[in-house]
């Protein structure tokens, strides 16, 4: 990743990454694994949704959001998201992690009546 970062810069960035997701990695002290993580989960989540990158087909179709406090999420767009549709699924869930070397994210795409509940971690007296 940090060879396509230095050799293809920008162009490698508006090609794979939104605006949200450049300035959440270049925020970060670890930005190539950042990076690296991101484009793990967009891989992962064309996966769950039965397919791969395609020609008509966007990475920036897939926005990975990381917000402090809650879990990764991606939010679809373009043609992944007509895909989605097509396949019938309107949820996606993802985890992901990396260290210094790799890179793992897992998608798992599926269809829910109802959103997914938010865990509480406030404890009832």
């Amino acid at each position: 990743m940090r060879q396509l970062l230095d050799e293809h810069a920008d162009a490698f960035l508006r090609q794979v990454y939104t605006d949200r997701e450049v300035r959440f990695c270049h925020a970060k002290k670890q930005t190539t694994e950042q990076f690296t993580a991101i484009w793990a989960a967009k891989e992962a989540v064309f996966r769950a949704l039965g397919t791969t990158w395609k020609r008509g087909m966007s990475w920036t179709d897939i926005e990975i959001v990381c917000e402090v406090g809650a879990a990764p999420h991606a939010m679809v767009s373009g043609a992944t998201r007509e895909l989605q549709e097509a396949r019938g699924v309107n949820h996606v869930l993802l985890t992901m992690a990396f260290c210094r070397t790799f890179a793992t994210a897992t998608a798992i795409a599926s269809h829910t009546d109802t959103p997914p509940v938010k865990e509480d971690t406030t404890l009832d007296d």
